[in-house]
């Protein structure tokens, strides 16, 4: 159907060509708001009612009779009307509908997917320090990179998966010490285990269960290793550099664990640290001083971000010589240009939201042809996770959170991905676990593979061979539920453009779920394995083209469509 869809927009922007010259880029379509009204409507006539000095109905009377003498008009179009101040409304014949059976199972599982453009783009994500297990937070950020990289994939970006962290660090040295404390065979409680909240050395002493793993590792002389690191103890609890190069590789493998549970991997680590060391974080306070950016004042120096919309200008580096934590981003993300990703996302918590102002303002400063509104964010809240109808806050792994694992172990891989993409990322969202473990249409993952599966035992059933369904007859597909159907299955393309433009993987899950509803629907309404032969395979068409797209639609998510349930 999108070639018909393509064929009908070109005949109505020669149309519109032919009214007022010019007017050919208004031409477009929508779906009317109800389905009765027509498959597509445009709103032309009214955009061009004003410039044409005419009536708009009068207008898009002009507009219809020039439609219908085109030959896309004629081939693929039943009825054109006209409603309200100047709407048209086009209903398309079953002829035009069928065609989107024969382009989902000529393009299996490439349907939805654009061609390759050669343009480079970089997702960071997760980007957890390795302090501890990886929350429930973490794998919101894990389910929307990954997903919003499928996406991108699908519109023909060259997508690079990066994970970014702080191996060094007031945060490590706390890990650090916590760690070796434990070594020493102490423990949360003891008399010199810090609790002073009032004391920013000891506030965020590191109490869970883990701590005392990593710490009888080390003393047992392991060897840890991660993606990105490997490490040897040496058992000697006085080795302070030692502990914490152990217990950073031990936790990054940690976290390694709990991304392959969840299906995410990366195509690289990039290191905090390594700003530092390569003095990329030295290059780009030069830069900006050398663009006459920066001033000095009270001891420090400041950033003038007001000059681009900031509201108040911002210190890089303080009186005792530190930067402060937005410096090191700008360097790392002057980095991510110069490696040529053209487009960046960074996905990250609401509570980041201060630093885009700041960041930005850096990487125009810094003149090195970043462009404005670089890089693009998605600030996520925190999940609440209930099970049995109280809310879960502490984990025996973690000891102050529930840990991703935790979420998985508890239900399935893909009902936390569905479940934690099926929000806008922002809305705050409460992750139901028993809702999750559910096997009925209350789930929506359950729903959404109840019917990928459903198909399948319906083909299983049939036992034929499916490569023949390609070229049957699809003209027994004329009844209301059967179109209903294949309209859906033609918005797969363009909701999937939608939403890559829009940053919304939770657009995929709504669609999924309205596709999985839709033919639930269909199947209640019409038996597919009936005794005409030429009905039965165009029905079987329709339900494996169907299949096909969930198929599609749920490995953009990261999730399976299992073929029995």
């Amino acid at each position: 159907m999108l070639t018909v869809k393509t064929e009908l927009l070109e005949a109505l922007r020669a149309a519109l060509e032919d009214l007022l010259p010019g007017a050919g880029e208004k031409a477009a379509f929508e779906s009317p708001k109800v389905a009765a009204h027509g498959d597509l409507a445009t709103t032309a006539a009214m955009q061009l009612a004003k410039p044409l000095k005419l009536n708009p109905r009068h207008l898009a009377d002009q507009l219809c009779s020039k439609l219908r003498d085109t030959l896309a008009f004629q081939t693929w179009v039943v009825s054109l009307d006209i409603a309200g101040p100047g709407f048209i409304n086009i209903k398309l014949k079953p002829s035009a509908k069928q065609q989107v059976v024969r382009s989902v199972l000529a393009q299996t599982s490439r349907y939805g997917m654009q061609a390759e453009t050669g343009k480079r783009m970089l997702v960071e994500f997760v980007s957890a320090n390795p302090t501890g297990p990886l929350h429930v937070g973490h794998g919101r950020q894990a389910a929307l990179g990954d997903a919003l990289c499928n996406l991108f994939a699908t519109q023909g970006w060259q997508v690079y998966r990066e994970f970014y962290y702080n191996d060094a660090g007031v945060q490590i040295a706390t890990l650090a010490s916590s760690t070796q404390l434990r070594a020493q065979g102490f423990k949360p409680g003891d008399a010199c285990w810090p609790t002073d909240p009032d004391n920013p050395a000891s506030k965020n002493f590191y109490n869970g269960e883990y701590i005392a793993d990593i710490a009888a590792d080390f003393l047992d002389k392991k060897t840890v290793k991660s993606d990105d690191r490997e490490f040897t103890a040496s058992g000697d609890a006085s080795d302070m550099d030692g502990i914490r190069q152990f217990a950073v590789a031990y936790l990054r493998r940690e976290q390694d664990l709990d991304l392959q549970a969840f299906a995410v991997k990366f195509d690289n680590y990039y290191l905090e640290s390594s700003l530092y060391t390569s003095g990329k974080v030295d290059a780009a306070v030069a830069r900006l001083q050398e663009a006459g950016k920066t001033y000095e004042k009270d001891g420090a120096l400041w950033l003038k971000s007001t000059d681009y919309g900031d509201d108040k200008d911002r210190v890089m580096r303080k009186q005792d010589g530190s930067y402060t934590y937005f410096v090191p981003d700008v360097a790392y993300h002057i980095t991510k240009w110069e490696r040529g990703f053209e487009k960046v996302i960074n996905i990250q918590g609401t509570d980041h939201h201060g630093t885009i102002a700041r960041v930005r303002a850096g990487l125009q400063a810094a003149n090195v042809g970043i462009p404005q509104g670089f890089p693009d964010y998605v600030l996520h809240t925190m999940v609440r996770v209930v099970k049995g109808g109280e809310e879960v806050k502490i984990s025996k792994r973690a000891g102050s959170y529930v840990t991703l694992r935790d979420l998985i172990e508890w239900t399935s891989k893909d009902a936390v991905r569905f479940f934690l993409l099926s929000r806008k990322p922002d809305t705050e969202y409460t992750f139901d676990v028993d809702l999750a473990v559910q096997k009925n249409n209350d789930n929506p993952v359950y729903y959404v593979q109840y019917a990928h599966a459903r198909i399948c035992s319906v083909l299983s059933s049939w036992g034929g061979d499916v490569s023949q369904l390609s070229s049957v007859d699809l003209s027994a597909l004329d009844t209301p539920q059967a179109q209903a159907l294949m309209l859906l299955l033609a918005k797969y393309p363009d909701m999937l453009s939608a939403a890559a433009e829009g940053l919304a993987p939770h657009d995929v899950t709504f669609y999924l779920r309205e596709l999985a509803a839709c033919y639930h629907s269909y199947y209640d309404a019409e038996r597919v394995l009936v005794e005409d032969e030429t009905v039965k395979l165009a029905r079987l068409a329709l339900v494996f083209a169907t299949a096909q797209v969930l198929h599609n639609g749920l490995a953009v998510l990261g999730v399976s469509a299992p073929q029995k349930m």
